[in-house]
């Protein structure tokens, strides 16, 4: 502060609480004449899951897809720890410590285990016979899929060598979930991590969220599934027509007045 505006009796504000670990501002982003976000804000806090809510085409995957880097934003400010960041790529958001579990998941499935918690990463043997022969160290990244599976309570899978297609779908979603908490130093964010899973498969995938938020990584999911939502949630980021228009607590509101608000037919509270 200057010595003029000492003078002129204006005093620093200090802000009060904690930050956002991962936030936009006035984000934008069109597709020719179809707006896909329209000045969208986001705020993700430390330690929370904060679910994303909308009906379809309200702009919620393009917010999402901005944050992990998978699309460019036209204008606004993506934060993270509140630095300014520009993803041009999921990588890049990766490197950050952004993992994403897509709802596709992203898996590999001739591939084992292992080899799809390390995809991309694999990690090779030290001296030569890694950096000329370029030998993957396939013991070390075992040993460390199994520690990462284990910490999940992912035991029932026996065999960290096995492949990936001979997993049941609750497996595999815990794979993907495993990999996220694995390398996501920050963020997690979880695209409708239920949708192709029965009963007892969606409820391991939820006690998982609660183990990855136990461990102190924040997690964004982004869910249809209104029971599912209001069970782990800790905010609900209501998305429409481009933009958020409410963040509600779950206990303040019921689940019909959150897809009122949703779909139109409630007014949004200040």
């Amino acid at each position: 502060m200057s010595l003029d505006q000492t003078a002129a009796g204006l005093t620093a504000t200090p802000i009060d609480g904690p930050q956002p670990i991962l936030s936009a501002q006035g984000l934008q982003k069109r597709y020719g004449k179809v707006v896909a976000l329209d000045n969208a804000d986001f705020e993700l806090m430390p330690g929370e899951i904060l679910a994303v809510i909308g009906d379809n085409g309200a702009g919620k995957s393009t917010l999402i897809k901005a944050l992990c880097g998978a699309v460019i934003p036209d204008a606004g400010v993506i934060k993270l720890d509140g630095s300014p960041v520009q993803f041009k790529s999921p990588m890049e958001a990766r490197l950050a410590g952004i993992e994403t579990v897509y709802q596709n998941l992203a898996l590999s499935p001739a591939l084992s285990i292992a080899d799809n918690l390390f995809l991309g990463r694999e990690m090779r043997k030290s001296g030569p016979l890694g950096n000329i022969f370029r030998l993957l160290d396939r013991s070390t990244m075992n040993r460390l899929a199994r520690e990462k599976l284990s910490e999940l309570g992912l035991m029932t899978i026996q065999n960290i060598n096995q492949s990936v297609e001979t997993l049941s779908g609750g497996q595999r979603q815990g794979v993907a979930v495993a990999r996220a908490a694995a390398f996501g130093s920050r963020v997690v964010i979880m695209d409708e991590p239920t949708a192709a899973l029965g009963v007892k498969e969606s409820r391991r995938v939820l006690e998982l969220m609660l183990d990855v938020k136990r461990r102190g990584l924040p997690i964004v999911l982004i869910s249809h599934n209104m029971p599912h939502v209001f069970e782990v949630a800790d905010r609900i980021h209501i998305h429409r027509l481009g933009k958020r228009i409410a963040v509600i607590n779950p206990k303040d509101y019921s689940m019909s007045d959150a897809v009122a608000i949703m779909t139109g037919a409630m007014q949004p509270p200040s």
